[in-house]
């Protein structure tokens, strides 16, 4: 009765350190080597049957066998031989059978770790490819963008010097344009005429046609295309408002005693 209840205590002890090591490998396989939850289980499992046989095996099984009868014949001992050593063939390939097992678990978790580690750095080399990539990119397009802002800049400096095509003859009008009209020292007798009912000739724009020595409509209405050009390129702060207002024309009519849309207004008092 007491050999029987060692060997139960025996193969208890067998089985729980079959089962911690079951569950040792279930815990480093979902941990550690990425497995999903049921081959994990699996594996455990099979960890924990292969081994708890071998602890059988090697701990448990020679407390029976050393308690044989003293009278056991030399045959039955000789044919006993075979058997313990066909057992202790069994119990080495059980063995082998679970290094094995725990041999390819382990190279699994170290090939998988290995990989992870080749796919963070191959990750990073890319974060860094691509900041580098924007970064030249960026001073590439800043520096276009400043070359365009010199070149638009240099161009208006360029177009402010040369003054604008007010006549529209191609040629943009400076300083020295055209031809100046003829013009007046005073205004003649019976004094100056109202330029301000020419549209685009305000109180302050006719104190400067008469300081040029334009005083009467009949001057403007006889200017010449080119003389036209001198006045768009010489009205400092009105320049091109002759052309764009066409003064001559206006004062034509007015020259000839007749009204235009804008003097009507002015003569009743409603625009000055």
């Amino acid at each position: 009765m007491s050999d029987l209840k060692k060997k139960s205590s025996c193969q208890m002890g067998c089985w729980a350190m079959a089962a911690a090591a079951g569950l040792l490998t279930f815990i480093m396989l979902l941990k550690t080597a990425d497995y999903s939850f049921f081959p994990a289980v699996f594996s455990g499992i099979v960890v924990f049957v292969l081994l708890g046989f071998l602890f059988n095996r090697l701990f448990c099984a020679p407390l029976s066998e050393m308690r044989e009868k003293t009278d056991v014949s030399a045959a039955s001992a000789s044919a006993a031989s075979p058997s313990t050593s066909a057992t202790s063939a069994a119990t080495a390939d059980t063995a082998t059978v679970a290094a094995g097992a725990a041999a390819a678990v382990a190279s699994k978790a170290t090939s998988d770790s290995a990989a992870g580690d080749k796919v963070a750095a191959d990750g990073k080399a890319q974060v860094a490819a691509n900041k580098k990539a924007k970064a030249a990119a960026d001073k590439k397009a800043k520096a276009a963008n400043t070359k365009a802002e010199k070149a638009a800049a240099a161009k208006a400096e360029a177009d402010a010097k040369a003054g604008e095509d007010f006549d529209g003859d191609g040629v943009r009008e400076g300083a020295d344009e055209g031809t100046k009209p003829a013009t007046l020292a005073a205004a003649r007798e019976g004094g100056a005429d109202d330029l301000k009912r020419i549209k685009g000739i305000g109180p302050k724009l006719e104190k400067l046609c008469n300081t040029v020595g334009f005083f009467h409509f009949d001057q403007i209405a006889a200017w010449t295309p080119d003389e036209m050009a001198w006045v768009n390129a010489n009205l400092e702060g009105f320049k091109g408002r002759a052309t764009r207002d066409k003064w001559i024309d206006q004062a034509k009519l007015l020259a000839a005693g007749k009204e235009s849309e804008f003097s009507k207004p002015v003569d009743k008092g409603s625009v000055y």
